[in-house]
């Protein structure tokens, strides 16, 4: 590695202010707190700090650490200098080329731009899906069947809109079927819309900020054709 010449700080692209890095001690009171300190070998939330701080700004984006990262928050939280660490290490994975993002992440985030939803999944099949299994995991329930159990699709006036967490429906019904239960004991008023009805926002969670927007004014759109009064994410 090149030797660090401090006079000469490169400039970085996070745009940190020096109330946040430049404060910064080093009392790694961050890093002791932070659940995910040791997982990412070299590298921890008062590393990242530093190598910024320092000008090495590309180096952090191009390691591991900033996908490891929960996004908890916890280090920011204990900080007794009030540096933003979380706002700056999701900062980090905005500055990572796009095909560079790992695993399906950034290719759920395009689906979800193209097709409304992570996987991809047709209107039709994800329509079917609900249909079929609101009678599989609800009415046909061996030890708490819920006669006259439907998904209400597109309700409108409903005081609950739920998003749909994708691999859901796709892989993993059942985890449905613990809220549309509560639902069904409670009475809830709710509904689910046919369309862009996603609720794993992969743009905020990789940085891409542009289609973590789009997600969000989808889903208030949903919300405002329905006129529905809350809305409800999964995640």
């Amino acid at each position: 590695m090149e030797a660090l010449k401090l006079g000469e700080r490169k400039e970085g692209k996070l745009d940190l202010t020096p109330e946040m890095a430049d404060v910064c001690y080093t009392c790694t009171t961050c890093s002791s707190g932070c659940p995910i300190s040791g997982v990412v070998p070299g590298w921890d939330a008062r590393k990242a700090i530093r190598s910024i701080a320092m000008g090495l700004e590309q180096e952090v984006v191009d390691s591991k650490f900033p996908w490891v990262c929960t996004l908890c928050g916890r280090c920011q939280y204990a900080c007794p200098q009030g540096v933003q660490l979380q706002k700056t290490f999701r900062g980090l994975r905005s500055l990572r080329e796009r095909d560079k993002v790992p695993g399906p992440l950034h290719k759920g985030t395009i689906m979800n731009y193209e097709r409304g939803n992570n996987l991809g999944i047709p209107k039709f099949d994800f329509l079917f899906l609900l249909a079929e299994l609101g009678v599989e995991l609800m009415e046909e329930d061996e030890e708490q069947p819920c006669p006259g159990f439907y998904v209400p699709v597109d309700k409108e006036n409903a005081n609950i809109i739920v998003t749909i967490n994708s691999k859901e429906p796709f892989g993993e019904p059942e985890d449905m079927a613990f809220w549309w239960k509560i639902f069904y004991a409670a009475k809830e008023d709710w509904t689910v819309s046919s369309v862009n009805w996603e609720g794993v926002n992969w743009g905020l969670f990789t940085g891409d900020d542009e289609n973590m927007k789009i997600q969000v004014e989808r889903v208030l759109e949903n919300a405002r054709r329905l006129k529905a009064k809350t809305i409800l994410y999964p995640e």
